[in-house]
């Protein structure tokens, strides 16, 4: 039990990392913008890594789709994927 909580964890500090990182394109107007055309593949890998099978492959194409296209970075993809397995979901035992 202890495990699957710590790594429950250390999932959600993912999240808010990778999340952060996504955001940081805000930080420089325009330039930033083009720094997700690197990002948006990324992000998509790095969520197929976190989330395995047909959860992890639909969360990748939104999450490429949201890093993409400018302005929607603000949408924190990697928590939203989060709370949809930890919260709504729950966890199997």
């Amino acid at each position: 039990m202890s495990k699957i909580k710590d790594s429950k964890f250390k999932n959600l500090f993912l999240s808010l990392l990778y999340d952060a990182i996504g955001m940081l394109s805000f930080v420089v107007p325009f330039i930033g913008d083009f720094s997700d055309i690197i990002w948006a593949p990324i992000a998509a890998w790095l969520m197929t890594r976190m989330y395995k099978g047909r959860k992890g492959q639909v969360a990748a194409a939104v999450t490429f789709v949201e890093e993409i296209v400018p302005g929607l970075d603000i949408i924190p993809m990697f928590t939203i994927m989060w709370i949809y397995t930890h919260v709504f979901k729950g966890e199997k035992k």
